[in-house]
């Protein structure tokens, strides 16, 4: 069994996930030889896939990104190939018998969290319109995913020990309820587009990966920037990503706080960041 990046150890925790890491050398063997690809290590930093540097025959720098099947990352290949490359990292080719994504590679690499949050804010609204088009199948609903939330959310809260408030909780849900069925103008959304998921690049001075698309409405695609806190984690932060983003692109405020406040709860009941989420999800109760 090859050598995991520590941020990819938890998969080992499920018979799934065992049998997927089984898989694994298998799968990297045949992408590289039908690419023509020499690997160095895999990056550190990816959750939910094996992603490596690559080369390829003809000297040119790529990405290998192996997919651990999840229905958050379905279709990550069909959005990439929609936007063609503008804002986002250019899909070269995608092997649907491995998962697999052959994209280009961004360099020098840097993720927008490692400048000031008044850059990242002005990046994130220069790209977001830039995402925003018009899709429908095979993407996920935006209502569809809300609807799962609020079924698994009670859930996760009680398996998690009850981590904060039912008076949370029950916004939350109760928000993302209303939300789900009076959305206007779907488009095109990145799920998780926090200010790692954009790395600096020579084509374009930003581009965005890792997508886990879904279809809605656009305020929706402002929650992973507002909950995320690679840009501050303080009321204040919150508070001024929300208002600089609604205001700077013409959203509706309230929508979008309360998107974030649902995806935050949504996505951060587990694990060891749970007090931080709600954290998070009580500013932008208040907010």
């Amino acid at each position: 069994m090859m050598q995991l990046p520590a941020a990819l150890e938890w998969i080992e925790g499920s018979p799934r996930g065992r049998e997927w890491l089984e898989q694994l050398p298998r799968r990297v063997t045949a992408c590289s030889q039908k690419w023509g690809l020499t690997l160095a290590a895999p990056y550190e930093h990816s959750f939910v896939s094996i992603v490596f540097p690559a080369t390829r025959g003809d000297g040119s720098r790529v990405v290998l990104k192996i997919q651990y099947p999840h229905h958050e990352s379905d279709n990550e290949h069909v959005a990439l190939r929609l936007w063609r490359g503008d804002g986002a990292v250019r899909l070269i080719d995608y092997d649907a018998d491995h998962h697999a994504l052959l994209l280009e590679r961004c360099e020098p690499g840097e993720p927008l969290s490692t400048v000031s949050s008044d850059e990242a804010l002005r990046v994130f609204i220069g790209l977001l319109p830039r995402l925003w088009i018009e899709a429908a199948e095979p993407f996920t609903s935006l209502s569809d995913e809300a609807a799962a939330w609020i079924e698994h959310l009670p859930i996760e809260w009680q398996r998690a020990g009850r981590p904060f408030e039912l008076r949370l909780l029950d916004l939350a849900l109760d928000s993302l309820d209303r939300l789900r069925g009076t959305q206007t103008s779907p488009v095109l959304l990145h799920q998780d587009l926090h200010a790692d998921n954009v790395l600096r690049a020579e084509r374009e001075p930003w581009l965005v990966i890792d997508p886990k698309p879904l279809v809605g409405e656009r305020e929706f695609s402002l929650a992973p920037i507002i909950r995320s806190y690679e840009l501050g984690h303080l009321r204040s932060d919150i508070v001024r990503r929300l208002d600089t983003l609604t205001a700077a692109l013409g959203l509706d405020r309230e929508r979008a706080r309360l998107w974030a406040l649902g995806q935050t709860l949504a996505w951060g009941c587990e694990g060891i960041h749970v007090s931080q989420h709600a954290e998070t999800a009580r500013w932008l109760a208040e907010a």
